[in-house]
């Protein structure tokens, strides 16, 4: 089955702390059925401080986004601008003259494509 949220999709968050934030999909943890979004889920981040080659010093205290479990997350329709759940149809594609089927995602809500 393909994957409903993909690296690249707006995705609104739709439980937790940061509940009704969108985002964009920076990488999807298959394994763990996690999504890392843009600017949702940040916690601060403690580095041990070291050397770089050029000699500058690193560490200390960033600020970066965490992994947000699939279930917490929903696909935002392109058209409404609210959250919406995925659904996949199957099309005949015509190139070269040589028909292939293609399965393409689309917003349950308004029908349009992903």
């Amino acid at each position: 089955m393909g994957a409903k949220i993909k690296k690249g999709d707006l995705v609104q968050i739709i439980s937790g702390k940061d509940r009704g934030l969108q985002g964009k999909v920076l990488k999807v943890i298959t394994d763990t059925n996690r999504v890392l979004v843009e600017g949702v889920n940040r916690v601060t981040k403690h580095t041990k401080a070291g050397q770089t080659e050029s000699g500058s010093t690193t560490g200390g205290i960033t600020v970066v986004e965490a992994p947000v479990h699939v279930s917490n997350v929903a696909v935002v329709d392109p058209e409404t601008k609210k959250p919406t759940r995925v659904g996949f149809r199957e099309e005949t594609v015509e190139k070269n003259g040589v028909s292939k089927t293609v399965r393409v995602r689309f917003a349950k809500a308004s029908g349009k494509d992903l």
